[in-house]
C-alpha cells in the first residue's frame, strides 16, 4: 500500500501511546449507582437494551450482578446482530459503581483485577485502547474478527470485504483492570480512514490503521478495596416536604420545604440513605426521635414515600429497613399547641438527618391595626394602601397568632365575623364589618401573613368602640379581639396648613402639614381624596408629590408634605408665604392657605440696619452716662 493511497498509517504498538497523550483523563467523579439505566431499558434481572442505543455512538458496561468468579464477555453464536442479542450474557467483575451515561464522559469503580464486560453496536470497524489494564475475549460473531496488539491494550475489529459491506452488529469484549490502584481510561474508536482521493479504508490488523472517531470514554478508578455497604452522607440525603406524592429517589436532593403548616397539618422528612458508590444501604437500625412531645410515624413500607404515613402515637419510632428511599411524619403531640420540634433520624447507630420544623398553634389571639377612617354612608375601598396588590377590603389588619406568639394564616382557617354585642353598641355609626382578604402568609415581613377588613358608617359622624373574632371551621373554637377604635367622617372639605417650624436654614429639610376638616369641622376622612393642588413654595424645593390628586390623607385627616430648603440656583435669605391651593375645596368652601416662613443661609445674617440700630442704641446709653455724671459734678 503506497503513502499516495493511505492518508495516515500508525503500527498497533504506537496507537496506545499516541492516543494517551491525546485524551484528557477525565478526573475521578463522584461514583454512581451499579446498576444504571439507559433509556428504555428493563428494570428486571438482565442489562437489556430496547434501544439498543445509537449505533457508532454508545459504549455499555454490564451491570448484573455476578456470583461466578470470571468476568464473562457478551455474545453467543447467532446473536452478534444486535445489542440485545449479546448483552443479556454479559458479566462484569468487580464493577462497584458505574454512572448512567454510554458516551465520552463515562465514569466506573472497581476493584483491581476485576473486570468490564463491555459491548456496543457499530456499522464501521471498531477498536479499543486503555491506558491499563487489557482486553481480551472480543466477540462479534462471524462478521467481525479482533485483533490485538503485543500487550492487549489495543483490539480491533475489521471485516472482511469492502467498507460498504458494513451492516450493524453487536460486538463485545473484556476490560481487565491493573493491580495497581489508580485511575485508567477505556476507550472505544469507531469509523474508517479515508486515502488522498476521500476513499474509506477499513482499518485492519494488516494496514494498521486506526479508525478516526472517538465514539466512548471510560474514566475507571481501580481501588484496593470496596468502600461500599456504609453509610455516606455526601450521596445522601433527607427534606422537609409538604409533597410526598412527588418526592423520588431522584429529587430529594436534601433541599427542604419554604411551606408553613397551619394548625391541625403534619410536616414529613422524605429521606434516602447512600454508600460511597450511590447504592440504597442494606436493611439496618432506623430511628427517629422528635423533642417538645412531637408525634412521628414512618411510612408503610421503605422504598417509597408517595403516601403519607398514618398519624404517630409516640416521640420516637423505630424501624428495621433499607435506605432506598422512606417518609417519616411528624405531627403536633396537642392538639391546638403550636410546636417547633428537632427530628433527629439514626442509621446503626449513625445520625444521618436532623431537621427543624414548626406546626402553628390554634388561633389564640387577634391584633387589629392600621385602621384607616371610612366616609359617611358608605361599606366600600378600593386603594390598595399597603402596595400588597390587594385593591378593596383594607380599612383595617388583623393578626392572628397562636399562643406562642406565631403568626396564623387564617386563610380557609376559618371565617372572620363582628363580635355581636359590639356591633349592637356601634349603630348607627357604624353599622358592619366584614374581612375581605384573610392571611395566607406567616413571614411577619409579609403583607400577606395579616388579614385585611372594611366595615360601613352611618350618615353622622363619629367613632365606635369594636370587637371583632375568628371562629375555626374544623373545632367551632372563636376568638375575640380586644376592642378597637373605628371612626367615621365626611370628605375633605376645608383645610388648614403648618410648616413644622417658623424658620429653616439653608439645607435643611422642611415638612408642612395639611389638616383636612368635612363639612362638619370633624377631621376628614381617608377614603376619598382631597383632589389636585397647587403648591407654591418659594425657595423650597419639594420631596414629596404635592399635585397629585390621589393623595389620601391619614387615618387622623392630615397630609405631609417634605420640602427642602433652598433651589439648585441657590437662596435668598429673608421671610416668604407659600400659597397652598387645593383647587377643588377652594373652588367651593375652602381657602388658600398661605403660611409664612423665614429662611436664612446659615452664615452672618447681619444687616446694615442691623447696625446702625446697634449704633444708635450705643449713643443714647452714652448720653444716659454723661447726663448722669453732670448731675453728680453739679451735687457737690
Amino acid at each position: 500500500m503506497s503513502k499516495t493511497t493511505i492518508r495516515k498509517r500508525i503500527a498497533l504498538t504506537a496507537t496506545t501511546a499516541l492516543f494517551a497523550g491525546m485524551l484528557t483523563v477525565v478526573a475521578t467523579p463522584t461514583t454512581y449507582a451499579t446498576t444504571h439505566k439507559f433509556a428504555g431499558e428493563t428494570t428486571g434481572g438482565t442489562n437489556t437494551q430496547t434501544d439498543q442505543g445509537l449505533i457508532n455512538e454508545n459504549l455499555f458496561v454490564a451491570t448484573l450482578p455476578n456470583t461466578g468468579s470470571e468476568a464473562v464477555v457478551g455474545g453467543t453464536a447467532g446473536t452478534v446482530s444486535t445489542v440485545t442479542g449479546i448483552d443479556d450474557t454479559a458479566l462484569s467483575k468487580g464493577l462497584l459503581a458505574k454512572d448512567a451515561s454510554s458516551g465520552t464522559a463515562q465514569t466506573a469503580t472497581v476493584l483491581a483485577g476485576g473486570a468490564l464486560s463491555l459491548y456496543t453496536r457499530v456499522s464501521t470497524a471498531a477498536a479499543f485502547f486503555t491506558t491499563g489494564g487489557s482486553f481480551s475475549a472480543g466477540y462479534a460473531g462471524a462478521t467481525k474478527s479482533p485483533y490485538y496488539n503485543s500487550t492487549n491494550t489495543y483490539v480491533g475489529f475489521d471485516e472482511a470485504g469492502a467498507a460498504s459491506l458494513y451492516v450493524a452488529s453487536g460486538i463485545a469484549v473484556l476490560w481487565t483492570a491493573p493491580t495497581t490502584v489508580g485511575t485508567y481510561a477505556v476507550h472505544m474508536l469507531t469509523g474508517f480512514a479515508t486515502d488522498s482521493t476521500g476513499a474509506s479504508i477499513e482499518p485492519t490488523a494488516a494496514n494498521g490503521l486506526t479508525p478516526p472517531t472517538l465514539t466512548a470514554a471510560i474514566t475507571v478508578t481501580v481501588v484496593a478495596a470496596s468502600a461500599g455497604g456504609a453509610y455516606s452522607a455526601a450521596n445522601s440525603a433527607c427534606e422537609t416536604t409538604q409533597n410526598l406524592a412527588g418526592a423520588t429517589a431522584t429529587n430529594v436532593d436534601g433541599v427542604d420545604s419554604t411551606s408553613s403548616v397551619a394548625n391541625g397539618g403534619s410536616w414529613a422528612i422524605a429521606l434516602k440513605l447512600r454508600d460511597a458508590y450511590a447504592q440504597a444501604l442494606t436493611a439496618g437500625n432506623l430511628v427517629a426521635t422528635a423533642t417538645n412531645g412531637a408525634l412521628l410515624s414512618w411510612g408503610s413500607s421503605a422504598g417509597t414515600v408517595t403516601a403519607t404515613p398514618l398519624a404517630g402515637t409516640g416521640s420516637t419510632v423505630v424501624a428495621y429497613r433499607a435506605g432506598s428511599l422512606d417518609a417519616l411524619r411528624i405531627d403536633q403531640g396537642t392538639a391546638g399547641a403550636p410546636l417547633t420540634t428537632t427530628v433527629t433520624i439514626s442509621f446503626n447507630g449513625t445520625t444521618v438527618c436532623t431537621k427543624t420544623v414548626s406546626i402553628a398553634g390554634k388561633v389564640a389571639t387577634l391584633e387589629v391595626s392600621a385602621i384607616q377612617t371610612q366616609d359617611l354612608s358608605l361599606g366600600t375601598h378600593s386603594k390598595d394602601i399597603d402596595a400588597s396588590g390587594r385593591t378593596g377590603g383594607q380599612l383595617f389588619q388583623v393578626v392572628a397568632k397562636d399562643s406562642a406568639g406565631n403568626r396564623v394564616a387564617t386563610d380557609g382557617l376559618g371565617t372572620f365575623s363582628a363580635d355581636s354585642a359590639s356591633l349592637a353598641a356601634a349603630l348607627p355609626t357604624v353599622s358592619a364589618i366584614s374581612v375581605a382578604h384573610s392571611a395566607t402568609a406567616t413571614s411577619s415581613t409579609s403583607a400577606y401573613s395579616y388579614s385585611t377588613g372594611l366595615y360601613t358608617c352611618g350618615a353622622a359622624a363619629g367613632t365606635a368602640s369594636m370587637k371583632i373574632k375568628f371562629t375555626t371551621t374544623g373545632t367551632g373554637e372563636a376568638v375575640t379581639s380586644p376592642a378597637f377604635t373605628l371612626r367615621c367622617a365626611d370628605n375633605p372639605y376645608t383645610y388648614t396648613a403648618s410648616w413644622d417650624k417658623a424658620s429653616y436654614v439653608q439645607g435643611e429639610v422642611a415638612t408642612l402639614t395639611v389638616a383636612f376638616k368635612d363639612s362638619k369641622g370633624n377631621a376628614a376622612n381617608n377614603v376619598v381624596t382631597p383632589g389636585a393642588a397647587t403648591f407654591v413654595t418659594p425657595m423650597l424645593t419639594a420631596v414629596s408629590t404635592t399635585g397629585s390628586g390621589s393623595m389620601l390623607p391619614s387615618a387622623n385627616g392630615s397630609k405631609t408634605y417634605t420640602f427642602t430648603v433652598g433651589t439648585t440656583s441657590g437662596m435668598t435669605a429673608g421671610t416668604y408665604t407659600s400659597i397652598i391651593d387645593f383647587t377643588g375645596l377652594t373652588d367651593v368652601a375652602a381657602e388658600k392657605a398661605t403660611p409664612t416662613y423665614k429662611l436664612t443661609t446659615g452664615g452672618d445674617t447681619t444687616t446694615n440696619a442691623d447696625v446702625l440700630k446697634s449704633i444708635v442704641a450705643l449713643i443714647a446709653s452714652i448720653n444716659k452716662q454723661i447726663q448722669a455724671l453732670q448731675k453728680l459734678i453739679l451735687r457737690r
